[in-house]
């Protein structure tokens, strides 16, 4: 298999098919897929027949919820797979069209069905529980309904509730704004790269410049970047301020204490684990600041700026990792999990779940996806590195836990909650770490990993944990009945940016404004979740390699539990508490030793 360089970047059709992804096994054409769209439209005026009368009988309540899951089968399918489609060639008018009526269809099923829960609500607790004894049917959803009942406190009546989900495609009105202003509308200067070839700056290129060797490019990139988001602070601050109160909102309205409480009621995760996350790394803070000081002296640099904590303190070695050479090696990596897991990624891998080269109109980076009822798929955006090695092992983590769930449980429990999501996908990369870790001889490639490992670390469990202490911050001054003002945003940002990366960092202005460009802001409350997925997946990792199979298995119950009970719970199962802060002091209590060995490879020892 050739790999397109990335001066020539090929057209879809150029491609050979065992390197694209078979969404024919989700949908054998697009004639199928309208069929169930048509099918969708018919179902919902049966939904609405029950409403009045969902609790009148064990026997409705059942019909119901069985023409529900139906419904919801169908639909998921329809819009993943038009959403898929369109991922392949964005310049595709056809697919652009599908997901436009995808998405409206998803708004019509949430309003169709939005009477069920306040209806299931409006019972008495008792009711449902008599109803659940005497319809041996209705077994399957106990799950369901107990976590139904859990909401009572916060449900509306039916007719509130139907007119709130019409709100929610008119809600998500700042992410669109954010999305179309910082992908289509911005534009960037012009830069010159280490050769001095003059090349346009965007956000897909931004991270790649700053690693980049040569400190002047990493410095223009930063600066030109944050300083066209500057342009725009006004524009930037309104959007995200209108997103903040639109979170607001709907957590007052379901009378939850907090718009930060109301996200993670969803889960039924406590408070504590936020907040206690935020604590502990607070007191790990020492060890990024000894890791910016290593940093600084490998890099020869009597101060760091920001724009120096993206490129590497070890140059990568120059060794291309073809794509089948990164699939055997993921594959060697994740041996210490038996046969079960492994049959099932080979099969991955022989059966085309993944779409694996870049072409032209593509979706950029990577993703896991897929509908129940048809194995997941990957996408992926495949150069010949070791990070998109990494990237492969990460996207599998996602595809095989989707797929051990949808084996092992039914359509309503095969979803598992993002707080476990992200557990699969970077204990993959702590396998496939350890894995080349333990087999290099050579002292440049060790250090290369270790400054791979510190820079995951860094990037997912203190930024992730710095990203989730600003949207607390920002959440509560609104609560509070302060505006989100540019100012007030720069300064928040600017002051934990100062807190967490220590005195050996000149943060200086410009940083101020790298709150405008990070999307995840528009999804609330959603980062803190990579900083407990990583680190529950390090200490799921050390585990299975101390104990062997019964870590393994009870890994594997793990992965084929989706979400059939709160993420809390099967995490423990699986052998980690997230309601205490161990396994995040664990995970920084290895950031630290990693830290100790590179303080002793570099020729400077650290001051006392």
């Amino acid at each position: 298999m050739t790999t397109p360089t990335q001066n020539a970047v090929p057209k879809r059709n150029e491609l050979p098919d065992e390197v694209k992804w078979r969404l024919e096994d989700m949908y054998p054409s697009d004639a199928k897929w309208e069929e169930d769209f048509a099918q969708v439209r018919e179902l919902l005026p049966s939904l609405q027949s029950y409403q009045g009368r969902l609790t009148a009988s064990s026997q409705d309540l059942l019909e119901a919820l069985g023409l529900e899951e139906t419904i919801g089968r169908l639909i998921d399918r329809v819009f993943v797979y038009a959403r898929m489609r369109c991922d392949e060639d964005n310049a595709v008018a056809a697919h652009q069209a599908m997901v436009d009526r995808a998405t409206a269809l998803l708004t019509e099923t949430a309003a169709a069905a939005a009477f069920m829960l306040p209806e299931i609500l409006a019972a008495e607790p008792a009711r449902i529980t008599a109803m659940l004894s005497e319809n041996p049917g209705l077994a399957l959803y106990r799950h369901k309904l107990e976590n139904i009942l859990r909401h009572r406190p916060h449900t509306l009546t039916a007719e509130m509730e139907q007119l709130l989900a019409q709100t929610l495609e008119m809600a998500q009105g700042p992410k669109t704004i954010f999305n179309m202003l910082a992908n289509a509308d911005l534009k960037f200067p012009t830069l010159q790269d280490e050769d001095g070839k003059e090349i346009p700056l965007t956000e897909g290129r931004y991270l790649h410049l700053l690693r980049s060797g040569d400190r002047r490019v990493r410095r223009e990139a930063f600066e030109s970047l944050l300083r066209t988001y500057g342009k725009f602070a006004n524009t930037w601050a309104a959007i995200h301020s209108a997103s903040v109160k639109k979170d607001v909102f709907y957590a007052r309205v379901h009378k939850f204490p907090s718009a930060l409480e109301a996200s993670l009621h969803a889960d039924n995760v406590p408070l504590t684990v936020y907040k206690g996350l935020i604590e502990a790394v607070h007191q790990h803070l020492p060890l990024l600041h000894r890791y910016m000081d290593v940093r600084k002296r490998r890099l020869g640099l009597d101060r760091l700026a920001m724009y120096d904590l993206y490129t590497p303190m070890v140059s990568e070695a120059d060794r291309k990792i073809p794509y089948q050479e990164a699939v055997k090696t993921v594959e060697a990596a994740l041996q210490p999990l038996g046969e079960t897991y492994l049959g099932s990624l080979r099969e991955s891998f022989a059966s085309r779940w993944i779409d694996v080269l870049e072409n032209e109109g593509k979706t950029s980076g990577a993703y896991s996806w897929g509908a129940y009822g048809t194995h997941p798929y990957v996408l992926l955006n495949y150069q010949d590195n070791a990070h998109d090695m990494f990237t492969l092992a990460h996207e599998m983590g996602h595809a095989l836990h989707t797929h051990f769930s949808e084996t092992n449980q039914p359509y309503i429990y095969a979803d598992y909650a993002i707080f476990a999501a992200e557990v699969a996908s970077t204990f993959n990369e702590n396998l496939l770490l350890g894995y080349l870790l333990g087999r290099t001889t050579d002292e440049t490639e060790r250090l290369y990993l270790v400054n791979h490992h510190l820079e995951a670390v860094r990037t997912t469990v203190y930024r992730q944990t710095m990203f989730a202490e600003f949207e607390m911050l920002t959440h509560e001054k609104v609560e509070a009945g302060e505006a989100l003002t540019p100012e007030l945003l720069n300064q928040i940002y600017r002051d934990l940016n100062v807190m967490y990366y220590g005195p050996q960092v000149e943060v200086g202005d410009d940083i101020a404004l790298e709150w405008a460009r990070v999307p995840h802001f528009y999804t609330p409350f959603y980062v803190y979740k990579y900083a407990t997925g990583y680190s529950a997946a390090a200490a799921l990792a050390q585990q299975i390699l101390r104990e062997g199979r019964p870590a393994v298995r009870r890994y594997l119950e793990f992965l084929g539990s989706g979400g059939s009970d709160y993420p809390i719970n099967l995490l423990r199962r699986a052998g980690v508490d997230m309601t205490t802060s161990q396994p995040v002091e664990e995970t920084l209590r290895v950031f630290g030793e990693l830290v100790g060995e590179m303080e002793k490879a570099t020729e400077t020892p650290r001051p006392e």
